[in-house]
């Protein structure tokens, strides 16, 4: 069973059901690996706007589309094909289409100076109108509840909090829509949505339109369907959480099969400051712009190739 934690109370030491949430977190991060989360500060309304947009890019004609294509880039910024990702080398390439951004930084920011990929500027397309103004509020905001919740997180399964909450001031954060059209009639055995995969960085909070379709491994085996509807989101942990933790917190395998219907959910894939030293205390330094492109490198097909 995935835990269902109210945000409210698991942030907040003095709301009257704070002990018993952070049990629960407790449990859920360094057991189960995912929760459930409502009661946040990002309402029904506002998620739903910004699943909608999500879903009128991607049913844009493909040659739209293309004019944000970040297969023509160095980076992971605007639209990404069918087949583009490959999480899971046993597996073909992810059939599901997506829409990446980060934070935004002005042209003469030193760490868009610096070339590093992970601050790399967005690409808006022309349509919808309003795509770009919502969804980088929407980044400001769902970023903010995002680093309250990992540190309530991390303070629930002992550690500091408040250490790691330093560490995210110019947040390799990445806000991505996932678009899984229906399965394709002649899909195979190797053929996924998203293939089973870890989430690579630290925290994932993650809206969807309400759709069936992760599925979450159990520690014992098999497989369990977890879903939110919008206004309520799905938490998990990345690897380099886990690491950074000394295992106190889990990244739990994960994958999206594909249904006869189409879905769309909306990720943060919350991430620290580039130079952030991601090893565990006493290991040899790892920064966390390193560990991250890495895995990048991994699995988005034109930076493989590249």
């Amino acid at each position: 069973m995935i835990p269902r934690i109210d945000c409210a109370a698991v942030i907040d030491p003095a709301h009257p059901d704070h002990a018993p949430m952070r049990a629960r977190t407790a449990e859920a991060a360094g057991n189960v690996g995912f929760l459930t989360l409502f009661n946040t500060p990002l309402t029904p309304a506002r998620v739903k706007e910004v699943i909608a947009l999500y879903r009128a890019f991607f049913h844009l004609p493909a040659a739209d589309k293309r004019a944000v294509d970040m297969s023509v880039t160095g980076s992971n910024r605007g639209w990404g094909a069918a087949g583009s990702e490959q999480v899971n080398p046993d597996a073909n390439p992810d059939y599901k289409q997506v829409f990446d951004c980060g934070i935004s930084l002005l042209a003469d920011h030193p760490l868009r100076r610096a070339g590093i990929p992970a601050y790399a500027p967005n690409l808006w397309p022309a349509q919808p109108a309003d795509f770009a103004p919502v969804l980088k509020a929407y980044f400001r905001d769902v970023c903010a509840v995002a680093r309250d919740v990992l540190v309530a997180v991390l303070d629930a399964v002992g550690e500091d909090g408040a250490f790691f909450a330093d560490k995210f001031t110019t947040p390799m954060a990445l806000l991505r829509g996932n678009f899984y059209p229906e399965r394709p009639a002649d899909a195979g055995a190797k053929d996924f949505g998203i293939a089973t995969h870890t989430d690579y960085g630290c925290l994932t909070m993650l809206a969807t339109d309400g759709s069936p379709g992760l599925e979450v491994r159990k520690r014992g085996g098999g497989w369990i369907l977890v879903s939110a509807p919008p206004g309520e989101f799905i938490i998990n942990f990345g690897e380099m959480l886990e690491i950074w933790t000394e295992g106190r917190i889990k990244a739990t395998p994960h994958r999206v099969i594909g249904t006869t219907a189409e879905r769309i959910s909306v990720p943060l894939f919350f991430n620290p400051d580039h130079d952030a030293n991601v090893a565990p205390l006493g290991a040899d330094p790892v920064r966390a712009v390193d560990h991250l492109q890495r895995r990048f490198d991994q699995t988005y097909l034109h930076l493989k190739k590249g």
